[in-house]
């Protein structure tokens, strides 16, 4: 296999090609966001914080893991700009018992609130392990993320905005890294149109799979009717704040989070990731957060040497055959 000499971009992922000096045609193509670009945003998202807060009984509904990334997104929403937080914590059955403690510990710690959502274990296992078994998305999508992580956070965010649109929470805030979501998006007004466009990619085809049980995570028809005034704007701040993350782990250790010992590299809650990353590896040749990784390096947030590592070592066999059982499916060793 043959990676890009910028990034971690494999051969085998999807329409990569490279240059005489081993550079991708991503790493080519794709701006950086400026310093000067980050200014611009954050000056924008700390007049929208102004503009909102102390509206509502919340300011903001955080999508909550307990996860590095979103703990760490709780810190400066609490911490630096005194925001009113609700943390909406999706329990899809497999969190990982640290996680659960992070929850509750960071939660007390910053002075937010938090709910758990957790819907029925058997649905979660079932379509879980149906997800993991077919490919049901866009390749497009799966260029990003797993079909199991595809679908996770497709219910995460389809019951965050009926929570916010349920009781006028005026901004919803992911813990998204650099290399997840583009700058571009960072500070987006939701509104029917996109959802509907969500639906197709998303919340359809995973009906078509799992049963129309599936659909009630997401939002109804009625829901597309209520005033787009009352619609949140989404928000994810690390977008343009600086990403380090050794400065994460350093802050938010320092304020009682514990690194989880029981799921992969690249999760810090979910005990399905390493058999997700398995799957995916298995099927398509390249890791599902190798894109995401990449647009981390090529941010300067993280080394090349240090993400290659994170993306390209083997996973733990005894956590992807732990998490095959628990779904009732089997995997190849």
């Amino acid at each position: 296999m043959i990676f890009c000499s910028r990034c971690v971009l494999p051969d085998t992922f999807p329409g990569i090609s490279f240059d005489d000096a081993g550079t991708c045609n991503y790493c080519r193509n794709i701006p950086l966001p400026s310093q000067e670009e980050k200014r611009v945003h954050l000056k924008k998202f700390e007049d929208l914080l102004e503009e909102k807060r102390g509206k509502q009984t919340y300011d903001c509904l955080l999508a909550f893991s307990g996860g590095k990334d979103s703990t760490y997104t709780l810190y400066l929403l609490r911490k630096k700009y005194d925001l009113n937080v609700l943390a909406f914590v999706f329990d899809n059955g497999f969190i990982s018992e640290t996680a659960k403690r992070n929850i509750q510990t960071m939660t007390d710690t910053l002075g937010a609130t938090h709910i758990i959502f957790r819907p029925p274990f058997d649905l979660m296992r079932n379509t879980f392990s149906l997800a993991a078994g077919k490919d049901i998305y866009s390749p497009k999508t799966l260029d990003r993320a797993s079909s199991v992580c595809t679908t996770c956070i497709g219910m995460v965010k389809g019951m965050i905005l009926k929570t916010a649109l349920a009781n006028n929470i005026p901004l919803v805030a992911f813990g998204w890294s650099p290399g997840q979501a583009p700058i571009s998006s960072a500070i987006m007004q939701t509104n029917p149109r996109l959802q509907r466009i969500s639906h197709r990619t998303v919340r359809d085809p995973l009906v078509a799979l799992a049963g129309d049980e599936i659909r009630r995570y997401f939002l109804g028809d009625e829901d597309l009717l209520i005033d787009p005034s009352r619609w949140p704007v989404n928000i994810h701040p690390l977008a343009f704040m600086e990403y380090d993350e050794g400065v994460i782990f350093d802050t938010i250790s320092s304020l009682g989070w514990e690194k989880p010992l029981d799921t992969d590299p690249n999760s810090t809650n979910c005990l399905l990731n390493a058999l997700a990353n398995h799957l995916h590896r298995k099927r398509f040749s390249f890791h599902p957060y190798a894109w995401e990784i990449a647009g981390i390096v090529r941010s300067g947030s993280m080394s090349r040497e240090d993400a290659m590592e994170k993306v390209y070592q083997d996973e733990d066999m005894d956590m992807v055959r732990l998490a095959a059982r628990a779904l009732g499916i089997e995997v190849d060793s």
